[in-house]
Parts: C-alpha cells; structure tokens; sequence
C-alpha cells in the first residue's frame, strides 16, 4: 500500500486570522483570511489530506466445459453426452460449487444421416485451488470429446464494493494520523471531525505479472488480475488546546 504525502492546514489562533500551514515547507501567516469553517463558527481546525491506495485479487473463476458427439441414433447421441454431462456436474459438486453457479445449455441438430449433439457447462468456482483440483479430474478422467477450457478470472460486485470502502476508510484514517502527528507538534489536541470529503477516487487493473497497470476493463482475463483503488480524503478536526483535551477522535 503506498500513501501521497498529505497537505496540513490548521488554524490555531482564528481571532487573530493566524493560521499554520505545511506544504513541505513551514509558514505562518499573520492577518490571513479565515477558512469558511473557521469564519462561521469561529473554532480553531486542523485540515488535512490523507491518502491510500488499496489492492484487490480476484475473488472468482469461470471455467467452461463443453462435450459433443455425433451418432446416427438420436437416443445414442443423447445417452453418450447426458452420461459425461452428469460427470462433470457431479465433479462440480464434490468440489464444493453450488447450484447457482452453475449453467448448462444443450443444443442437438441433425445433418444428414448424423445427430450432432452439444452442451456446455459453465461452473463458477470461489475456491481457486479446487477449481484446479476439478479441472485435473475432468481432463484425467474424461475423453477427448469433452473439452475443458482455462479459468477467466473476475471481482464479484461485493469485492469490488468492499475495496472502494477500504480505501475510503484508510484514507481518512491516514488523515487522522497525520493531524495527530501534526498537532503534537503544535502543542495542540486533535478534537471531532467537522468535515470530510473525497477529492478524487480511481480504480484501474493489473496482472499479477505486470505491475505496470491497465485501464479498467469488463472482459475475463485467463490471468490473475488484480483490481486497485485509491483515494485522497480531505478531512477538518476541530483543534483544541492540550490541557483541555477530554475527547478525543
């Protein structure tokens, strides 16, 4: 996780207009405007920005697995896929997949004198080492009429949903740690947020592979993508006197 360094604002004297700031450099200024905050209810505040960046692996896969056979007999094209389509359904199940996550489509056609029959099923696995674990079993067991095809990797919308409150949250945490630091420093104590706000989030991809990063995309990956998340929070504390601290946040 990397962190933007944050820009502190505290106003410590709002009577006076004097107000601390750090910006990688230390001023202080005397007959400075006060902040909105500070002019309408006339306490002293602390502002900060606060930073976080989170990342997220892949929460799901998808593997398909297909069979098809052509016979003269429509009974015996049927009979010879719906035995490797129980298979494979089974196997799902004993890998611990559920009803829901699981599809399967059939489509049987006839050319000439031949039944061309065809299925597919599609299984959503939560658990990625015994995705491998079936996968093994299929391609083992199974003949070359049935085909299984490499996992696509995905984010479930409450992995997704789940990473964007992290980073908010860290964010405003790192705010918080940051005016600790900086009203220590001041001789002040940290009181109650009066103010939070997001200023900029954003979200892109990346393969396990290559940390370079990509834009944020919907099609599957065959790779383990990670999806990241960052955030930059502004957040103002009220700002108290030390000696007359008895809350803190």
């Amino acid at each position: 996780m990397a962190h933007s360094p944050s820009r502190v604002f505290a106003a410590v004297s709002p009577s006076a207009g004097d107000v601390y700031r750090d910006e990688n450099q230390s001023v202080f200024n005397r007959g400075r405007k006060q902040t909105h905050l500070s002019a309408q209810s006339n306490v002293r505040v602390i502002e900060v920005t606060g930073c976080a960046e989170v990342s997220s692996p892949p929460d799901r896969a998808c593997v398909s697995i297909s069979v098809k056979n052509s016979k003269e007999n429509v009974n015996d094209v049927t009979n010879s896929v719906t035995r490797r389509l129980e298979y494979i359904l089974q196997t799902a199940r004993q890998h611990d997949v559920k009803e829901e996550n699981i599809t399967v489509t059939k489509h049987l056609q006839r050319d000439e004198d031949l039944f061309h029959m065809q299925a597919e099923v599609l299984v959503v696995f939560l658990d990625f080492e015994k995705m491998q674990q079936a996968r093994t079993v299929l391609i083992e067991k199974l003949d070359k009429s049935v085909c299984v095809g490499d996992p696509y990797y995905s984010h479930s919308a409450e992995s997704l949903s789940l990473l964007r409150r992290r980073v908010c949250l860290e964010a405003v945490d790192n705010a918080r740690l940051k005016a600790s630091e900086a009203c220590c420093i001041l001789g002040q104590a940290l009181g109650r947020p009066l103010l939070v706000r997001e200023e900029e989030s954003r979200e892109w991809s990346s393969s396990q592979q290559d940390t370079s990063g990509s834009p944020l995309t919907l099609h599957p990956r065959t790779d383990p993508t990670l999806i990241s998340a960052s955030s930059r929070m502004f957040v103002t504390f009220e700002l108290r006197p030390k000696d007359n601290n008895r809350r803190k946040f």
